[in-house]
């Protein structure tokens, strides 16, 4: 264990960032990390907990500045480093592992070979400790990205950040998309790895009870002067329900699968994601899945999003048959059926403006004329809780949770009658959370959505579904009560 006199490897005095003329992305931050300490960055999305890691690696947004303040990290201020210097102090030194882990996974590279790839030790016996540390199956060693839940990825981030034997961990909500078995698994992983290695970690999260577990030290973020009130564990959700509790749901035909088989090889190996799996997402409804991290949540609705063609199975949309791959559907089908990602840069070309991601769909499906198509732009951003002018923002001048909410709107566009969220609250703080599953009650009221809701926070999603099922094993076990499910998973 390193000693405590060592000086702090990061150090960060009065930081400000602003971006040009326009908000201010992280207010005024002081922090200082220690080695074999687990430092955590709480507060409500857009508090700048995501641009804090960023400034500690010398990567601001585009456009942004520091207005106040500095980065110290191995006592060099970043901000000042040589490009070759901050490369060299990226690559060997600190770590990062950001919300959306899986976009800086080459799709075309195996697991074990990410791991290996800037491993210290390349051995395949490094290789597989690694693996087994961050809980990877050693059969997926041979599997690539793609062929990954969304929980796998992150922990397959993970570790390739791990080989590297940093000195700094920066890690941005590396829980989030886990069921409740595996947080607390990483949880001690993250504190032995302190503790047993020295290493220094920061790391944003929401989640109350992973601070509790292995936070040494907790800094608050605040957003425009507001204190950051966090959610108490076993608080009630509430949401607006469409029936009684215990009404029967009389509702027309909708999506359904039936034995639906997706398996994912590579190199002789196979993983089966899915294996006989059954849904049913009734016009109208709204239905919540849960089932622990790998289960195939993530698969069965980018087979249900036609993203994903499976090895057998039918798909039927109000008792017509339905084309598994998407470009065989129909525009109109397309258009009918929207599929949210986890990670909404996934949804959102860093490269367009928000207006110009959400103009697309309009353009492509035919939704409206050149001339009004503006002001359906601003319709969009109005019906998520977004200002208007946000469609001249880029998704990297956004909070995530603000990101979530334009990845709701492009899905929106469409008009559709049917979203397919997966984990769509994963990395939001507890109020954010809410507040988006509330938009989305609200737009299945108002729009006659159904809503298809992925999320290992059974409590929560379970307050905004008619019916909670559980996959385990590529299948759906059955319908249960939400509690149910959460002592199941």
């Amino acid at each position: 264990m390193a000693s405590t006199d060592a000086p702090p490897p990061v150090t960060v005095t009065d930081l400000e960032i602003g971006l040009g003329t326009g908000p201010v992305l992280l207010r005024r931050t002081s922090l200082s990390l220690r080695r074999g300490r687990i430092t955590a960055l709480t507060g409500p999305s857009g508090s700048g907990k995501t641009t804090l890691l960023h400034a500690v690696i010398g990567d601001l947004p585009y456009g942004a500045r520091v207005t106040s303040g500095s980065v110290e990290v191995l006592g060099q201020d970043v901000f000042a480093l040589a490009p070759a210097t901050l490369r060299t102090l990226r690559r060997h030194h600190v770590a990062y592992v950001g919300q959306d882990p899986g976009s800086a996974l080459n799709p075309r590279m195996t697991a074990r070979h990410l791991i290996a790839e800037l491993a210290a030790d390349r051995s395949p016996r490094a290789v597989e400790r690694l693996m087994t540390d961050c809980h990877l199956p050693a059969s997926l060693a041979h599997h690539r990205p793609g062929a990954l839940s969304g929980g796998q990825q992150r922990r397959l981030a993970l570790a390739r950040a791990l080989a590297r034997r940093p000195e700094v961990l920066l890690l941005d909500e590396p829980t989030a998309g886990l069921d409740a078995a595996l947080r607390d698994e990483i949880t001690a992983l993250l504190r032995r790895l302190a503790t047993e290695h020295g290493l220094a970690v920061v790391m944003a999260s929401h989640d109350p009870d992973v601070v509790e577990r292995c936070a040494d030290t907790v800094v608050a973020l605040a957003t425009g002067g507001t204190p950051y009130a966090p959610y108490v564990p076993g608080a009630p959700y509430s949401a607006p329900r469409s029936r009684p509790p215990n009404a029967p749901i009389t509702l027309p035909e909708g999506l359904r699968a039936e034995n639906l088989h997706v398996a994912f090889s590579h190199r002789g190996h196979t993983h089966q994601a899915l294996a006989g799996a059954d849904f049913h997402a009734p016009t109208g409804s709204a239905t919540g899945i849960t089932g622990p991290s790998g289960c195939g949540k993530t698969t069965l609705l980018r087979t249900l999003a036609g993203l994903q063609a499976p090895q057998s199975g039918t798909l039927t949309w109000d008792g017509r048959p339905l084309p598994a791959p998407v470009r065989k559907r129909s525009r109109d089908m397309r258009r009918r059926i929207q599929f949210v990602p986890q990670n909404p840069l996934g949804a959102l070309n860093p490269a367009r403006t928000i207006g110009a991601t959400l103009a697309r769909p309009l353009r492509l499906h035919r939704i409206v004329g050149v001339r009004e198509m503006p002001a359906r732009v601003v319709g969009l951003l109005d019906a998520v809780g977004l200002p208007g002018d946000f469609a001249h923002r880029y998704p990297h001048e956004l909070s995530g949770g603000q990101r979530q909410r334009a990845s709701i709107a492009r899905a929106l566009a469409t008009e559709p009658d049917l979203l397919l969220c997966d984990e769509v609250t994963s990395a939001l703080d507890p109020a954010t959370a809410t507040a988006v599953l509330d938009l989305l009650a609200h737009l299945r009221a108002t729009r006659q959505l159904a809503l298809v809701l992925v999320s290992h926070e059974t409590d929560l999603i379970g307050a905004y579904t008619d019916t909670v099922h559980l996959l385990r094993g590529g299948r759906v076990v059955r319908p249960a009560a939400p509690r149910e499910d959460a002592a199941s998973a």
